[in-house]
């Protein structure tokens, strides 16, 4: 039972592994490289944040990690931001439809769940992912001219 619970604190914590290979790689171009320290503290954190240390963290490189976990910390697992812990579930599950990983949709799906997102909201922000691909899609493909699109729409 207690592999259970990392795993699923892991999972609730760290809802995707792509998200965070994108923050580490910005965190990696825009940051002075870790040292040995702060690599360590890093995986003090994380362990003391979610009761283990992933495996694919251990293979993620050391002079990234710092920098993505805070990212992660700051924006994903905070309650302290703009949006609810639910919404950025849904936000990431409807993104993760998209590209897709099957990592992300899982472990999003299960955050979504445990942040108290029905079955039918998480229907609806899968298929309004699958909407906006869509149209994504024929806007792009038929050269849609974007100021006339906008004027059309009620925009400039």
């Amino acid at each position: 039972m207690a592999v259970f619970r990392i795993v699923s604190n892991v999972h609730s914590c760290l809802r995707s592994a792509s998200l965070l290979a994108a923050i580490a790689l910005t965190a990696t171009l825009t940051a002075a490289p870790a040292s040995a320290d702060d690599y360590d503290a890093a995986i003090k954190d994380i362990q003391s944040t979610i009761g283990g240390v992933p495996g694919f963290l251990k293979q993620f490189p050391r002079a990234g990690l710092p920098g993505a976990w805070a990212e992660v910390k700051a924006i994903e697992l905070s309650d302290k931001t703009a949006l609810s812990p639910k919404v950025k579930s849904l936000i990431s599950l409807a993104v993760a439809a998209q590209i897709p990983c099957s990592f992300c949709i899982w472990s999003d799906t299960e955050n979504a769940k445990r942040a108290g997102a029905t079955d039918e909201e998480i229907q609806e922000a899968v298929a309004m992912a699958a909407l906006t691909r869509h149209w994504s899609t024929i806007f792009n493909g038929m050269q849609v001219d974007l100021a006339q699109f906008k004027k059309e729409m009620g925009g400039e």
